[in-house]
């Protein structure tokens, strides 16, 4: 029990580093990912507003049998792209959330930049 909240203590640390520096405007939102155990969650925000411009998620009726691996998670990166296109957002700032950026969370971000997002 002692690792599993030390290391979400790590990645909390890690998380308010990132947030410093990083912020999302109307013209340039932050995309943000959270991943858990069974599921994966993208958001784009945008923090001048305080609003929730597109998310995503493997819980929604269309995307429930994604499952997270890496392959699904490319998928859902790809639906985020879609939907920010169809809003006219072609760029946002990547927020890995104090995740390590690869596997699942890599993926998520390659997906987008498939779709046609630049960050």
């Amino acid at each position: 029990m002692n690792r599993v909240l030390d290391k979400n203590r790590k990645r909390a640390k890690r998380r308010v580093h990132i947030r410093k520096r990083i912020s999302g405007t109307a013209t340039r939102p932050r995309m943000t990912v959270f991943r858990s155990n069974s599921h994966m969650y993208v958001q784009v925000i945008d923090d001048v507003a305080g609003h929730t411009i597109v998310s995503a998620s493997s819980l929604e009726a269309e995307m429930r049998d994604l499952k997270n691996t890496v392959a699904d998670g490319a998928k859902l990166g790809e639906v985020v792209g879609k939907r920010l296109l169809e809003k006219k957002i072609d760029s946002v700032v990547f927020d890995r959330n104090g995740y390590l950026f690869h596997g699942i969370v890599k993926s998520i971000a390659d997906g987008a930049r498939k779709a046609g997002i630049k960050f």
